[in-house]
């Protein structure tokens, strides 16, 4: 595979690859983050005692509907019809934080690992934001790709050993 950055041309401008010519396959990617927070405001959001009403609900919704929208705020993304997304959020109270996972699926010519990564990113401020009134000190970390699946370059998974720049 040829070394040269795709997404620049011959004069080092950023340009939108040219997928064309790629075969279509079954694309998945999963994404992960956290909201860490103190104790207290991970039981108000279990109870849903907080003022802006269901903390999770609201953010699987926020997830959902950005990944959809992934071409529109990182440039050089391409509209991808997807067939499925699924945003997870786990309460875990020993780590007193909020788990997201976000698992993005279609048939296409490129991957959805943008749009997972956004999934995970949108319901994560959602989260902070509806929370916010109790707690501004709340961190959000980890924001990660931990698998994807189809497309030229095959399965990779996050831990498993890489063979250099994905696709060789």
């Amino acid at each position: 595979m040829d070394d040269k950055l795709t997404h620049l041309d011959d004069s080092g401008a950023a340009r939108m690859v040219d997928v064309g010519a790629k075969d279509e396959s079954e694309r998945v990617a999963v994404a992960r983050g956290e909201v860490h927070m103190s104790p207290a405001t991970l039981v108000a959001i279990r109870a849903g005692d907080l003022p802006k009403g269901d903390v999770l609900g609201t953010a699987r919704i926020a997830g959902i509907m950005a990944a959809k929208r992934t071409p529109e705020i990182i440039p050089l993304c391409h509209p991808l019809l997807l067939s499925q997304v699924a945003v997870d959020l786990e309460l875990d109270e020993a780590g007193s934080r909020v788990v997201i996972t976000a698992t993005v699926r279609c048939r296409g010519k490129t991957g959805v690992e943008m749009e997972a990564l956004t999934a995970v990113s949108a319901a994560a401020l959602t989260v902070y934001d509806m929370a916010k009134a109790m707690e501004k000190g709340m961190t959000i970390t980890g924001i990660r790709l931990l698998e994807k699946r189809g497309g030229k370059s095959g399965p990779w998974r996050a831990g498993e050993r890489e063979r250099g720049r994905e696709g060789k």
